[in-house]
């Protein structure tokens, strides 16, 4: 019977490697996940502030922009609104 028990103490190899491998599974690094979200949040973040630099130097450094003219008709009806009369009327 002592024959039957000499390994009882004695982990298997496969699962003696196993053990290993879970142990050093946190020690690795980063999880692959975490950086593809870092990625990707740094490319966003970077597009918006981008953007946003660009928006203020444009208001800067272009010209403001021309207004529409105003038809001969709408003159008449804004001036008559405001009680003068248009001339030669």
């Amino acid at each position: 019977m002592d024959e039957e028990f000499d390994f009882a103490d004695k982990v298997p190899p496969s699962f003696d490697r196993m053990g290993n491998v879970i142990k050093d599974a946190e020690a690795k690094g980063f999880n692959p996940g975490l950086i593809v979200l870092l990625v990707v949040v740094g490319l966003l973040l970077i597009f918006l502030v981008g953007n946003y630099v660009l928006y203020i130097y444009a208001q800067k450094t272009l010209p403001p922009r021309k207004k529409k003219p105003i038809s001969k008709k709408k003159m008449r009806k804004e001036r008559l609104k405001q009680g003068v009369s248009a001339p030669g009327e």
